[in-house]
């Protein structure tokens, strides 16, 4: 609460009843526990009113669904997001490890009627730490490469790899990443066409420096990595000068075999580290910790590619409460590693449950 209370209520004052922050930490704490939207939210609170009035002010009881829904829709996404960030820096354990960074579509915030395009989020995910650092709402993908400057603006990145796919390789991003303390490894496709043919050239040419091999086995499938690395790069010259910090290439070989099918894939990406292949194609594999733990997370737990929230900045807020919700839910230590879905069912049944999560 004290994270957000420092927002500005856009309400005006003579017509204000319930607190902002109550309603900002009712509606986390019931999507905690399973609710998607207003109405749910309200009836969750009446059901709980003796528990919210234990730990909130609420000095005219629970809101409306009504109240809930206007509030999130002026409610400025920009100092919301602010404040999601400041309290995401709390829950860090480990400032070390993956900070990966990738765009996600809602695409039921869509509105042909009104012309208005899907709502796109930039997230920043730490996978030591299991969580959201920060968050960016755009107006389309195209949006990201202004987006993920700004974002990295709000984040310590010292004793961090920041990953990005190729959307995101950008001269400016780099910079602004060694500004701040991390280092990147950066993909190449076809949107850094010269670049990503100079780097492929160089491993036809040239001997790598350094390689490592992984082989994973799961579910019948084998997958098999080589990284090599190449981090004498004064070949390169302008390149050298362009990217800031930019000290290897680097190649990904993976061949995966399911069944009686193989298929083979090459990758490359550009660096600020050079002497540890191993931390490298680990980083790499990290990155997609934002694919499977975050976003799928977001689609399947809490169905938010589903949510049809458009009218104002509702959409866009309520993407920082589903956040808040997946950080707190995958922070609660729980021994018997419960799934998330059981975890928001028992918060739901379980009041002491439900104050463990929410460290109370």
């Amino acid at each position: 609460m004290d994270y957000f209370v420092s927002i500005e209520d856009p309400r005006k004052w003579r017509n204000v009843r319930h607190k902002l922050e109550d309603i900002i930490i009712l509606s986390i704490v019931a999507v905690i526990c399973g609710a998607e939207g207003w109405e749910e939210i309200e009836e969750f609170g009446n059901s709980k009113e003796t528990f919210f009035k234990s730990i909130l002010e609420l000095p005219h009881g629970i809101p409306s669904h009504d109240t809930i829904r206007r509030v999130f829709m002026l409610l400025e996404p920009d100092s919301f997001e602010k404040s999601f960030k400041s309290w995401t820096e709390s829950l860090v354990k480990k400032r070390k490890g993956v900070l990966a960074f990738d765009g996600k579509t809602l695409r039921g915030s869509h509105d042909r009627v009104n012309g208005k395009s899907p709502i796109h989020i930039v997230s920043a995910w730490s996978d030591a730490n299991g969580i959201v650092l920060g968050q960016i709402a755009v107006g389309d993908k195209s949006n990201e490469i202004t987006a993920i400057p700004k974002l990295i603006e709000f984040l310590d990145l010292k004793g961090l790899v920041v990953t990005i796919d190729a959307m995101g390789t950008q001269t400016k991003i780099a910079d602004k990443i060694i500004e701040k303390g991390g280092d990147y490894i950066l993909a190449l496709k076809g949107n850094q066409g010269y670049l990503k043919e100079l780097v492929e050239s160089g491993f036809k040419s040239r001997k790598a420096d350094l390689s490592f091999e992984t082989i994973g086995k799961d579910h019948g499938r084998i997958e098999t990595r080589k990284c090599q690395v190449i981090n004498q790069l004064e070949w390169m010259d302008e390149e050298i000068i362009r990217w800031q910090g930019l000290k290897s290439i680097i190649k990904i070989d993976s061949v995966r075999e399911i069944q009686n099918t193989k298929t083979e894939e090459t990758r490359y990406y550009i660096s600020s580290l050079k002497e540890n292949a191993e931390l490298i194609i680990n980083s790499i594999r990290e990155h997609w910790g934002i694919e499977n733990k975050l976003h799928w997370s977001l689609d399947v737990t809490f169905r938010e590619d589903e949510s049809r929230k458009r009218a104002g900045k509702s959409a866009k807020n309520f993407t920082i409460v589903r956040r808040i919700a997946l950080n707190l839910l995958r922070t609660h230590a729980d021994l018997k590693k419960t799934s998330l879905k059981r975890k928001r069912l028992k918060a739901g049944w379980d009041e002491e449950y439900l104050k463990n999560i929410l460290n109370i």
